[in-house]
């Protein structure tokens, strides 16, 4: 007995050995980490992406690409950890627009419209300036886009993303749809001699067989998202309402949602108002892009399934046509409808994203010029920087990833030196960048 007794205590000690062992390795390599590899941001004001209210004084912690915790000011740092020091700033996720063009350059009437992207640059020369627009897009703090067609430069934006991932060009994280789908006589390029095959903006389909093979080639070749044009052009009738001609029948819509669905994928509706927003609706799309005219049952339509609703208000007040053409009648119809949709959007708690349309608007414009055009429009501050980081996220299938400051999230961290609550026009003027744990523009610290 005493034998065995001894062994079983000798056991035991082994046993409590190896423990405290393996403790003291972990403990090692967590001081390690900590010390060594660990960056900590000391944030002045936090707004976190997710809560109502800001937080001061706040740390965190990151380590690799990702964020390991968020503390307050008591928690000790480890002598040796990098610090940097933006106690003197708002601090706030990585922005997302969740409508961009990274392939078009504009549409100034004066430099042709948006035919001179398509006739006028070779398919190089379109990605250097999408090189140019993904960079310029992290300089001013937005470390995700999704971006809603490359306007006839193929699957180029899939190629942009790869080049961003393996480190060639700097960028932020992209959400692909490719190439787009609407129907004959639903895209450019248009108003040319009938005999000339010209190219088009989109993938044209026609009949729902057609449709569903257009998604599974898109989906095949890297689409992240399908986008389709549910609307087309836009005028104003003779009693000055809005009127916008429909594209996709709900039969060929619901073949496309069908097969993204089934890829696990989305699909995104650019519509206008009228029969074509109506059969997006009815054909199950997940998200509404622009949707300048929603009657109230359809805003009750969208709150019931679910829809998601990216607005892209400021594109929409630029390059008017002169008030007295058809053009300009319908570009003036077009923001009076919009605003009083986003309005009762807002009140009836759709779940909006921030969206700019830029590449329709010139890349040299500051991308969260969006933010005044709704914080004017009614949508609190704290909403709107919500709408542009832990919504759009959720959107996207990245709760918890990106849009956030919290544990297991991106270290996507943007900084500014004044109060965006108080004047939202700040983050125009973002001074601080990290995109996957490194830090990519510091204007704040030395």
């Amino acid at each position: 007995m005493r034998n065995g007794s001894s062994c079983a205590v000798l056991l035991m000690m082994c046993a409590a050995a190896a423990i405290l062992s393996r403790e003291t390795a972990a403990q090692a390599q967590n001081a390690s980490q900590t010390s060594a590899t660990v960056t900590v941001l000391r944030a002045g004001t936090l707004i976190d992406g997710m809560s109502e209210t800001p937080r001061k004084n706040q740390l965190i912690f990151v380590h690799g690409e990702r964020i390991i915790r968020v503390t307050g000011p008591g928690e000790a740092i480890p002598s040796g950890t990098n610090v940097i020091d933006l106690s003197n700033a708002t601090v706030l996720p990585g922005l997302i627009d969740s409508h961009t063009h990274i392939f078009l350059w504009g549409e100034d009437p004066k430099k042709g419209g948006y035919d001179a992207n398509i006739l006028k640059a070779g398919i190089a020369l379109r990605a250097a300036r999408a090189t140019f627009a993904v960079r310029r897009a992290l300089e001013q703090g937005f470390t995700a886009l999704r971006d809603v067609e490359t306007e006839g430069a193929g699957y180029g934006d899939v190629e942009i993303k790869q080049a961003i991932e393996e480190g060639t060009i700097p960028g932020p994280r992209l959400f692909c749809v490719t190439r787009a789908i609407s129907t004959t006589g639903g895209y450019n390029l248009e108003d040319y001699a009938p005999e000339l095959d010209m190219p088009k903006g989109v993938q044209i389909v026609d009949g729902p067989v057609e449709a569903r093979k257009a998604a599974r080639q898109q989906l095949e070749h890297g689409a992240d998202w399908i986008k389709v044009y549910m609307t087309h052009r836009s005028w104003v009738d003779k009693e000055g309402r809005l009127v916008s001609q429909p594209t996709l029948t709900v039969e060929e819509l619901k073949a496309i949602v069908d097969e993204a669905h089934g890829w696990t994928k989305k699909v995104a509706c650019h519509a206008y108002n009228g029969i074509g927003l109506q059969r997006a609706l009815d054909g199950g799309c997940d998200s509404i892009e622009h949707g300048l005219e929603m009657t109230d049952a359809q805003v009750e339509q969208m709150k019931r399934q679910g829809t998601w609703y990216c607005p892209t208000l400021s594109v929409y007040y630029s390059d008017w046509a002169p008030a007295d053409t058809p053009g300009g009648k319908r570009d003036r119809a077009r923001a009076a409808v919009h605003e009083d949709t986003f309005k009762r959007a807002l009140k009836a708690r759709l779940k909006i994203v921030f969206g700019t349309d830029i590449g329709g608007m010139p890349w040299t414009e500051p991308i969260a010029q969006e933010f005044k055009r709704m914080v004017e429009m009614g949508m609190a501050p704290m909403d709107a920087i919500q709408a542009a980081t832990s919504r759009p996220a959720e959107m996207l299938n990245m709760k918890g990833e990106i849009g956030v400051l919290a544990a297991g999230a991106y270290a996507e961290v943007i900084a500014v030196s004044g109060d965006p609550l108080r004047d939202i026009g700040e983050l125009e003027h973002v001074r601080f960048v990290m995109h996957n744990g490194s830090i990519f523009k510091n204007e704040l610290t030395k």
